[in-house]
């Protein structure tokens, strides 16, 4: 069984109060769980480790805005998820397109954040090794070698994977968004 004392109600007021100590306790605690949620979002170690970073320097500055001691896991893991697209969609966006692109009306923004969360919700339940191949070959755009060589993967076993990938992922965003309409 986890321990769980790292997210007990009376350490996380505590450190919402500001104690430095408890602080220390909750941001310590979560470390395992927030880097093992993270390894299995992003597409690389590295970003899982940046990732996780990211959220543990973000849980100490902002623990205090937290407003339910219970909902600290779920804030947590939604600011790792939140981190690994953000560093997928800077490997996908060249920087000079992102400055120069103008901007869309809100409905479209808030469209493509839509399908966004869709696409990051289909892809977080495909499998560890489908979900790391899909996410290094289609979208960081590794080669297939790289990523057969990167996974311990035979080639030939990356782009099974790669193919089981894609068609779960298609599936599970025509479960997700029901029937196409006919014309």
């Amino acid at each position: 069984m986890a321990d769980r004392s790292w997210v007990s109600a009376q350490l996380i007021e505590a450190a919402q109060a500001g104690d430095r100590e408890s602080i220390t306790a909750v941001v310590s605690g979560a470390h395992s769980h927030v880097r093992r949620f993270a390894e299995h979002l992003c597409a690389s170690p590295q970003d899982a480790e940046d990732a996780a970073q990211e959220a543990l320097i973000i849980l100490y500055r902002k623990i205090g805005s937290l407003r339910a001691t219970g909902a600290l896991a779920s804030w947590m893991f939604r600011i790792v998820r939140n981190e690994c697209l953000r560093r997928a969609r800077l490997l996908l966006e060249p920087r000079e397109e992102a400055e120069t692109r103008l901007a869309t009306s809100a409905e479209d923004e808030a469209i493509r954040h839509l399908e966004a969360e869709l696409v990051a919700r289909a892809i977080q339940e495909l499998p560890d090794v489908q979900r790391r191949v899909l996410i290094m070959r289609d979208v960081l755009g590794h080669p297939g070698r790289r990523v057969a060589e990167a996974l311990g993967l035979s080639n030939a076993a990356m782009k099974s994977q790669l193919h089981r990938a894609r068609g779960r992922l298609r599936l599970s965003l025509a479960d997700m968004t029901g029937p196409a309409e006919s014309p």
